[in-house]
């Protein structure tokens, strides 16, 4: 199986921990990030629905989709009254990856990566162009970057990363029923980065 969904420590969202290599590189194709994307965001949707948001005509869309369900990262949602429609959603909220030891699943995590980095690299400057714009004052407030760096151990790097998921836990699990009215979509993009010992 290549894909897990603990709730435990070390993944309190739940999320679906991808293990195997054929899984990553599956997920590093452009369009099915944005498929994933767009359908963790947004909730269930069409191929054609989905095509003009990914960039790829509804019948690519639709390949891509079945691609994603072979690996247990998008199913039929089973909604929508009309038959002749197929309805999608994401499997769960998010997904996970770590970079293990052996060389196949080091080299596919890194196409993984990659991908990820490239897929959201704008998305601070699309934010600041069409988003940031039409906040109010209070939400323009609480939005923005910081970067700071710090000298960690491993072991304190990884209780850093840890700490930080316990506080968004709740948030990111609860039900909608339990969302506030005046709850908005946030997106928290984290860039963890050690540096490599200079020689």
């Amino acid at each position: 199986m290549s894909l897990r969904n603990p709730v435990e420590r070390g993944n309190p969202y739940g999320d679906l921990e991808l293990t195997d290599p054929k899984a990553m590189r599956a997920l590093s194709h452009p369009v099915r990030l944005a498929i994933l994307s767009r359908l963790q965001r947004y909730g269930p949707a069409t191929a054609t629905e989905l095509s003009e948001h990914v960039g790829a005509t509804p019948s690519v869309t639709s390949w891509h989709l079945r691609h994603l369900a072979g690996f247990g990262l998008v199913q039929d949602s089973g909604t929508g009254g009309d038959a002749r429609k197929r309805y999608w959603e994401a499997s769960t909220r998010g997904f996970r990856f770590q970079f293990p030891d052996d060389e196949e699943g080091r080299a596919a995590s890194q196409v993984l990566s990659r991908a990820m980095f490239a897929q959201y690299a704008d998305a601070p400057q699309r934010w600041l162009a069409e988003v940031e714009p039409r906040l109010e004052p209070e939400w323009r407030r609480e939005a923005g970057v910081s970067n700071t760096g710090v000298r960690l151990t491993v072991a304190e790097l990884a209780a850093v990363n840890a700490a930080i998921e316990q506080v968004l836990a709740p948030y990111v699990t609860r039900d909608a029923a339990d969302q506030p009215p005046d709850a908005r979509h946030v997106r928290f993009m984290r860039y963890v980065m050690p540096e490599a010992e200079e020689r």
